[in-house]
């Protein structure tokens, strides 16, 4: 099986589950948080139709600077704008992975501070780092958050307790 093969399947896996979830927000509760020190909802959100973007930029250069990357964006308004900006997201990443040869795939690529180098993976191990497994964790702040919102959490993995009942 092609690195892309792999890859593709549970990258369709990951941001279906993470759109399911953040359909689920509500924009009323956007600017709810559990802690002075944690993101918002509607921040949270807004990470998590971004990260997929990165995915883009992995597979399309060779390396990231930190240092010129200015400061974060701000959040969305509102759930459909974190949807339409997700779903673009995630298509952009899907064409540009769907073209890759493996042989791309296993280029190096860099996340660079300046002129200092932080790490250096193939682009294949960067995609599921710092998409894939970005969206798992960030996903699984969400259902905390929407928990705690007493909203009904949709089925990631299977069913959740909201759906058995």
């Amino acid at each position: 099986m092609s690195e892309r093969d792999s890859l593709l399947p549970e990258f369709d896996q990951e941001t279906a589950a993470t759109r399911r979830l953040l359909e689920r927000v509500p924009d009323h509760a956007f600017a709810w948080r559990p802690h002075p020190k944690s993101f918002d909802l509607g921040e949270l959100a807004t990470h998590l139709a971004r990260l997929p973007h990165w995915g883009a930029l992995i597979l399309k250069q060779d390396s990231y600077d930190l240092a010129t990357s200015g400061p974060r964006g701000q959040a969305l308004p509102d759930i459909a704008a974190v949807l339409e900006q997700f779903d673009a997201n995630v298509r952009e990443v899907r064409t540009a992975l769907v073209e890759m040869t493996d042989g791309q795939l296993l280029q190096p690529w860099s996340l660079r501070r300046g002129d200092k180098v932080l790490m250096s993976v193939p682009k294949v191990f960067a995609v599921r780092g710092f998409v894939v497994r970005h969206l798992v964790h960030h996903r699984g702040q969400m259902t905390v958050y929407l928990r705690m919102n007493d909203v009904p959490l949709p089925p990631l993995y299977g069913p959740t307790a909201d759906e058995l009942t």
